[in-house]
C-alpha cells in the first residue's frame, strides 16, 4: 500500500510510502488517504495524528507523468471526488494533526502539510507552489491556506514565481512551527503528537472549529471555487505544453492560452 496507516495507542501515523517517486501522489494514494482519514475521524481511540513521508521527500505533488486529461465535467468531478475529499476530511477531523516534513514538499504535497495543524520541518525541507511550470493554478486549497498564514502579497509571490522556500525562510514566514536537524525530525514530531494525544481531545476539536469559523470564506467554499477554475486550466495549450515539458525534462514554452 502506498499510504500506510499505523496506529499505536492514541496516536495514528499516516505515511506516504512511495519513496522511489518522492511520494508523488497517484489516484490510488488519494483514495487511500481519504479512507484512512475517514476511519481516523470516527475512531475515538485515536486522539492525535502524525502525517509524514517515507524517504527523502514529504511529497512532490501529483504524479505528473500519470496525468490524464478529461473534459471540464470529468475534471471537476475528479477534483471534487478523491482529490479534494481527503483534504476535506483532514480539515474536518476534530483532533490535532502534526506534519513531519523533510525534503521537497511541492504542489498538493504542500497543501497536505498546510492542512495539518502544526508542521515540524527538518533542515532539508523545501517548499514550492510549482503549478506555473505545468500551466495550472494551485490546488488542494493552497491559496486559501497561504493567504491566511502569510497574507495575500507574499502568497501571490510564491504562487507566481513557483520559487522554493527553504526551511528557515518557511519558519520566519510562519509557514512551519519549528525546524530541527534532519536526524531529529521524527523523534521531535513523535514527541509532539504524543503530547497532543494526552491532551483534552474534545477541547482541541472544538477549538479547531472556532479557528475554522474565524476564517471566511470557508475552506469548503474555496475548494468548490477551485473545482470550477482548475478544470478550465486543464484544457489549455499551456497546460499541455507544461506537462509535455515536464515529461521531456525541458523548459516549457508557454503561449498564454
Amino acid at each position: 500500500m502506498s499510504v500506510e496507516l499505523i496506529i499505536e495507542g492514541a496516536v495514528a501515523k499516516v505515511v506516504l510510502n512511495r519513496p522511489d517517486k518522492l511520494n508523488a501522489l497517484t489516484r490510488e494514494m488519494r483514495v487511500q488517504l481519504r479512507e484512512h482519514f475517514e476511519r481516523l475521524r470516527f475512531d475515538d481511540a485515536v486522539r492525535a495524528i502524525l502525517v509524514t513521508g517515507e524517504g527523502r521527500a514529504f511529497c512532490t505533488g501529483a504524479d505528473v507523468a500519470a496525468m490524464q486529461r478529461g473534459g471540464l465535467r470529468a475534471e471537476r468531478e475528479r477534483l471534487m471526488g478523491n482529490s479534494h475529499m481527503f483534504l476535506r476530511v483532514m480539515h474536518a477531523i476534530e483532533k490535532p494533526i502534526v506534519a513531519a516534513v523533510r525534503g521537497p514538499t511541492v504542489g498538493i504535497g504542500w497543501s497536505i502539510a498546510l492542512a495539518c495543524d502544526l508542521i515540524v520541518a527538518s533542515e532539508t525541507a523545501r517548499f514550492s507552489q510549482i503549478f506555473r511550470r505545468i500551466g495550472l493554478a494551485p490546488d488542494g486549497g493552497a491559496i486559501w491556506f497561504l493567504t491566511r498564514r502569510i497574507g495575500m502579497a507574499k502568497a501571490k509571490e510564491l504562487v507566481f514565481t513557483a520559487r522554493f522556500v527553504e526551511a528557515q525562510e518557511a519558519l520566519s514566514l510562519g509557514l512551519v512551527n519549528e525546524v530541527v536537524p534532519d536526524d531529529e525530525l521524527m523523534a521531535r514530531a513523535e514527541a509532539l503528537v504524543a503530547d497532543l494525544a494526552s491532551g483534552p481531545t474534545f477541547a482541541f476539536g472544538l477549538a479547531k472549529k472556532l479557528f475554522h469559523m474565524a476564517q471566511a470564506p470557508s475552506y469548503e467554499d474555496f475548494l468548490d471555487m477551485e473545482a470550477f477554475v482548475q478544470p478550465q486550466l486543464d484544457q489549455t495549450d499551456d497546460h499541455r505544453e507544461g506537462v509535455a515539458a515536464f515529461k521531456e525534462k525541458r523548459k516549457p514554452n508557454f503561449v498564454g492560452r
